[in-house]
């Protein structure tokens, strides 16, 4: 979750919404990504969904079955579809999202019922660090307009 906070403030230092993700393989990490939206002018650039398209390359494949995932706020509802179709064996993140989490706070992925996959999940670790980035950066925003 280190790294993945590493890749927050990545986002933060660029104006985006700083929320970083990485994907391990067996111990180790085979995709570092962050929030690109402002960036690339496209709702699509999650952390997650950046992440999750970096592994697919790494392995030349979709199925990410053997992979963890590790994001610094609990995935929205795109993420968490990316997350199941790719069919990531575990996800840990840090901060819940009460307005747009689609893990535990608006949705509850284990409830959902007939999805062809349901990763397992973790959450609460390096919670404080996550959740106080992510006040920091819209305190700001808001003291600039």
């Amino acid at each position: 979750m280190k790294e993945a906070l590493k890749e927050a403030i990545k986002a933060k230092e660029i104006d985006e919404v700083p929320v970083g993700c990485v994907i391990v393989y067996n111990g180790e990490i085979i995709a570092k990504a962050h929030n690109l939206k402002e960036s690339k002018h496209s709702s699509l650039y999650h952390a997650e969904i950046n992440a999750i398209k970096i592994a697919c390359d790494h392995f030349n494949n979709w199925h990410l079955d053997d992979c963890e995932l590790y994001v610094t706020l609990e995935p929205c509802l795109m993420c968490t579809g990316a997350i199941i179709n790719s069919r990531i064996k575990k996800v840990y993140f840090a901060a819940s999202d009460p307005k747009g989490g689609a893990f535990i706070s608006n949705v509850r992925i284990d409830e959902i019922p007939n999805l062809n996959h349901y990763p397992e999940y973790e959450t609460g670790l390096l919670k404080e660090e996550a959740a106080a980035l992510l006040k920091e950066f819209f305190k700001s925003k808001r003291r600039r307009k």
